[in-house]
């Protein structure tokens, strides 16, 4: 194992057992002498990419595709866990041969495994099927209708023609599908998912989560697939290096969800002798001298005080702020914290015996069943934002996968709503009701059903969003401090970008390296997130 000549006895505390921080507590003992310690609040390993396990079957809060431009966490977690080198079950039922021949592990005999599975991703709006990312096909025309069709394609090239300024994300999605298919596809959508019209929305989220998107990239990438010079050579390009995230067409999946990978990091971090502490919750962070000297943690009621080198934060801003003590905080840098906007998150389980909606794709199923991993349903006369098949994402994620299905129902909420605080039976019965309204399913064929609520699932780019900067000069004056992953930059970043600030931060560590400039850029600037990153 490779070492450095740090004190031995120095020790990172970690606050949160998600993508990042168990990142970050596996990087310092692969790479440094510093002792880590992760305080995980919950007792679950891995944050919103935990994988949950109901009866046998197993949900995926908000689905995680294993895909990412840098080579180093492609690299990573295929170091967790190989890829597949034959079939998977689903695989195997239809008689397919494995997509990796030339993989390391047989999902169907080891556990510790990463499947490569097909994107397949579709908008369910006026009660038809679309592509997504929108596809220019004869099939959307005849979907969208005649009329719909026009003011489609004079809204793009008006767009073309006079480019708004991007104050907001409406501008945003306007000036790269014209106004037509963002009235269409985007503007309803955007508001179920965080509550507030993409007009009050920054730009900011476009940038980060489809700043590559649009319809000349469609119609590129279209043209690509049909040139490509060798399907054998697509199939094996995992990485796909030069395709627009949101374009991918495979992506590496752990055998039993994300949750799975992140258990099997975890450990690794025990076994190479770090620490992992399980509800442990952060109350007060000891601050002297512009340093971090301790941390007081609550477990079960009593309170323990840590002494650390180091704290990496994975904590919602706010609470960290709150947290802080025995220096003198600003009056504005605790408003502009305490009010940062975050959106939560309902998912509700169902097990049904079958969906109404059959397979009219080209894609070979089990038993004609729909071939999506997740279906965004832009219906405006129902609140569900999102379905998850999670038979689609892996079929060891379902206890009977022949003969039933899994499916994930997403609704997007404020915590203290009227949806957040609606009873728990009351909550499945009214989502049940809204695919049967919409003719994705029939009750009867339902056998059975749970309800997750996840807090602060995603940071939002409205309110004090904006006056942020404020708060991370704040934070970066304490030496010792450094905010890493989603919630601990209040950024909606993906999981590569999450672990991509713990592994910049212990490299800053270990390198002496006491700027955190390049910390914080971390999906802000272009090399992060479109181009390949060695």
């Amino acid at each position: 194992m490779e070492k450095t000549d740090q004190i031995n006895n120095e020790k990172a505390i970690i606050i949160g057992a998600g993508p990042a921080g168990l990142t970050a507590a596996y990087e310092f003992l692969k790479k440094t002498s510093i002792h880590p310690m992760v305080m995980e609040e919950s007792n679950e390993i891995g944050g919103i990419s935990k994988t949950i396990n109901y009866n046998g079957n197993r949900i995926d809060i908000g689905g995680h595709r294993f895909f990412s431009k840098n080579e180093e966490i492609m690299e990573w977690w295929q170091h967790i866990m190989p890829i597949q080198d034959s079939p998977s079950y689903d695989s195997l039922l239809l008689k397919e041969a494995s997509p990796n021949p030339e993989g390391k592990k047989d999902p169907e005999k080891v556990n510790e495994v990463m499947l490569i599975r097909q994107r397949v991703s579709r908008i369910f709006y006026l009660r038809k099927f679309f592509d997504y990312p929108i596809s220019l096909k004869l099939q959307t025309f005849i979907n969208m209708g005649f009329i719909r069709t026009m003011r489609a394609g004079f809204g793009y090239i008006n767009s073309t023609l006079f480019k708004r300024e991007e104050k907001s994300l409406e501008d945003f999605y306007i000036n790269r599908f014209g106004k037509s298919l963002y009235k269409m596809f985007f503007e309803d959508y955007t508001e179920k998912v965080w509550g507030i019209h993409p007009s009050k929305l920054g730009a900011d989220w476009g940038s980060q989560r489809v700043k590559g998107l649009s319809i000349m990239t469609v119609l590129k990438n279209m043209f690509a697939i049909k040139n490509s010079s060798s399907s054998q050579e697509k199939q094996s390009d995992i990485n796909q290096k030069n395709v627009e995230t949101s374009l991918i067409e495979r992506f590496l999946y752990p055998k039993y969800g994300p949750g799975h990978l992140w258990e099997t990091v975890a450990n690794e971090v025990r076994r190479r002798d770090g620490d992992i502490f399980l509800n442990h919750k952060v109350t007060r962070i000891h601050v002297k001298d512009w340093k971090v000297k301790s941390i007081d943690v609550e477990e079960n009621g009593l309170i323990r005080n840590f002494p650390c080198n180091y704290l990496l934060s994975s904590m919602p801003i706010k609470d960290l702020i709150a947290a802080i003590s025995d220096i003198e905080i600003p009056q504005d840098v605790q408003r502009i914290a305490q009010d940062l906007p975050y959106r939560d998150f309902i998912t509700v389980g169902v097990l049904v015996n079958k969906l109404m909606i059959k397979n009219l794709t080209k894609i070979k199923t089990w038993k004609k069943r729909i071939p999506d991993t997740w279906i965004y349903i832009q219906e405006r006369d129902v609140k569900i934002g999102r379905l998850q098949i999670f038979n689609n994402w892996s079929p060891y994620m379902v206890k009977d996968y022949q003969n039933t299905m899994w499916i994930g129902l997403e609704y997007f909420c404020s915590e203290g709503d009227e949806m957040w605080n609606m009873d728990k039976q009351e909550f499945i019965d009214m989502a049940i009701d809204e695919l049967e309204k919409i003719d994705i399913l029939d009750k009867k064929d339902v056998l059975d059903a749970t309800q997750i609520k996840v807090r602060k699932a995603y940071p939002s780019y409205f309110g004090t969003y904006y006056e942020l900067d404020n708060v991370i000069k704040f934070v970066d004056k304490i030496e010792n401090l450094y905010c890493i992953g989603r919630n601990g930059q209040h950024r909606y970043n993906n999981m590569d970008h999450s672990m991509l600030t713990a592994m910049i931060t212990v490299d800053n560590i270990k390198n002496k390296n006491i700027s955190k400039k390049d910390i914080w850029k971390v999906n802000t600037e272009e090399g992060y997130h479109e181009s390949k990153s060695n």
